[in-house]
């Protein structure tokens, strides 16, 4: 395997950031908000494949920011096989997206799709994707080593280990060191599921590299049913965290809709990983929802109570 000095496990402590790996921690700690990737502590983002309103944003987070999840995913650009397919609400998600981290004070993960889109997508969010298809796409990441946001970088879907870290390394080198990687399955000659999910991967990438390592179990899957028990899979083999494709009304979803989790089924599973985490020396962090509300106001007394009663009340 080609070395990779600034993110593999043997790079030199000059050249990582401030939170590198020491003997006591080995893997490196991400900021994403106010969260962490890489600690003891499990992350979990969930969201849909695709933002499609206010509305339904603001029930993914007021129903699974108590669960809790660490992060909002969703994208407003969204790569499709076919280009008559539904390429995301673009400039339009970009108030949802405000709106929703400014009003539950979760961070917000979503994908960049294209160089141009790195300024504007980082003043609005927390972390920036880089989708399956676009993990060999070497002018975005090195731009993405020059941008102030931390990068979560998605394997390809037939792309090998070799080729998977060099692409963070390709991040790395260009100055951005805030690297999670993403292990979303790779393409089989099997379709009953839609990729093959790659716990072995996992496992080798953390011997590796420091980089912490998540798994998206619903891109893995392609099957709703299949997505629990590989999330928990996912969590015994190691991973520091899960991605999880959920929505309001999953049949009703424009992306995805056979992947996505019911917000009821999300917090079911998140309350699944519990002993398990435990297990391995793990936890589920606590939540960080914390929702703006307008100050309550004293209540005032009516017609109906008498006076020494209003001086009580009062």
């Amino acid at each position: 395997m080609k070395s990779a000095p600034l993110v593999g496990t043997n790079a030199s402590p000059a050249s990582l950031s401030p939170a590198s790996p020491s003997s006591a921690s080995p893997t490196t700690r991400v900021r994403v908000g106010n969260s962490t990737i890489g600690g003891r502590e499990i992350f979990i983002a969930a969201g849909p494949c695709a933002i499609e309103s206010t509305e339904q944003m603001e029930a993914i987070a007021s129903t699974l920011g108590p669960a809790p999840i660490q992060a909002l995913r969703g994208g407003i650009y969204k790569p499709r096989t076919s280009p008559y397919d539904f390429q995301g609400i673009g400039g339009e998600g970009f108030e949802i997206l405000r709106q929703v981290r400014q009003h539950h004070g979760l961070p917000v993960v979503t994908e960049v799709m294209a160089v141009s889109q790195i300024e504007a997508l980082s003043e609005e969010v927390d972390m920036l994707q880089v989708g399956s298809r676009n993990m060999q796409n070497f002018d975005l990441l090195k731009a993405l080593g020059q941008a102030n946001r931390p990068v979560l970088l998605k394997r390809g879907l037939a792309a090998t280990l070799e080729e998977f870290v060099m692409a963070a390394e390709y991040i790395a080198s260009h100055g951005n060191p805030n690297i999670v990687l993403c292990e979303r399955g790779i393409r089989s000659f099997d379709n009953y599921t839609r990729n093959v999910l790659d716990l072995g991967g996992v496992v080798a990438l953390k011997t590796l590299t420091h980089l912490p390592v998540i798994v998206d179990p619903s891109h893995a899957a392609g099957r709703r049913e299949l997505v629990p028990s590989l999330a928990r899979a996912a969590i015994a083999a190691g991973a520091d965290g899960l991605i999880l494709e959920c929505h309001p009304r999953p049949d009703e979803s424009i992306s995805d809709a056979q992947q996505s989790l019911s917000l009821e089924a999300t917090t079911d599973l998140i309350e699944s990983l519990r002993p398990l985490a435990e297990a391995v020396d793990r936890s589920i962090a606590l939540p960080i929802f914390q929702p703006k509300r307008a100050p309550q106001q004293a209540p005032e007394c009516t017609s109906e109570r008498t006076p020494e009663r209003a001086l009580l009340v009062a």
